[in-house]
């Protein structure tokens, strides 16, 4: 798994981010062969995370080099985040020189902000699927989708099914099989509820009710506020 052309990967970091739509699909792209990856934010201070804990950027936007593979994340800070002007910036620059352009959850939401899903086919959180056409997304049905250089995917976990398709992309089936492997990513939950399709309805219900109708009442407020 030699390879002498590095690849930096530069994901986005804000305030409100859901850990693990970033730590995820870091853990498996920081294996693939010559990936170099960054995480930007706003300033070098820690970035509060929504598990309770704080991580470091290692650039700040000023600092940052142009990222080959540019990664949104997403979070509920997304919703501040989208009338950002200097995060918008950031996205839309780094955007520009990037071989691909990604995001995980409602990351969709501030690639949209900053006119990159105009007319692309994408997902996102189940939750918030409705509100893509906001941004001018097509919503399409699929855990990944692909449209030209633009790849989306939906909520959280779905970032390290992204990461692998993005390494097979780039080095091969077998080079993302090895590193599936490595990171023993052998899916076995004890539920079959990971989405509305197949979670018992009560369970969906509440879960809208409780977090995601608010939710996503907020997401559409920002996109409004900021369009």
């Amino acid at each position: 798994m030699q390879d002498a052309k590095s690849t930096r990967i530069t994901f986005l970091l804000f305030p409100g981010i859901t850990q693990l739509d970033f730590t995820a699909p870091a853990q498996a792209l920081s294996r693939m062969p010559g990936a170099e990856l960054a995480g930007a934010a706003a300033s070098l201070d820690p970035i509060a995370t929504d598990s309770g804990f704080s991580i470091l950027p290692t650039h700040d936007f000023a600092s940052c080099p142009p990222a080959d593979i540019l990664c949104i994340p997403g979070g509920h800070g997304v919703a501040d985040a989208l009338g950002d002007d200097a995060t918008i910036d950031f996205i839309t620059q780094q955007a520009a020189g990037a071989q691909w352009v990604t995001s995980v959850c409602t990351g969709a939401f501030l690639l949209g902000r900053a006119g990159l899903l105009d007319g692309k086919r994408a997902t996102t959180h189940w939750g918030y699927t409705h509100l893509l056409p906001l941004v001018g997304a097509e919503p399409t049905k699929a855990r990944v989708v692909e449209d030209g250089k633009i790849v989306t995917c939906g909520g959280v976990t779905s970032g390290l099914d992204f990461a692998l398709t993005l390494v097979a992309r780039l080095k091969g089936d077998t080079v993302a099989q090895a590193i599936q492997l490595a990171i023993e990513y052998n899916p076995a939950p004890p539920f079959t509820s990971g989405h509305p399709d197949r979670a018992p309805a009560e369970v969906t219900l509440g879960l809208r009710t409780h977090v995601y109708d608010a939710a996503a009442a907020r997401m559409a407020a920002a996109l409004g506020a900021t369009t």
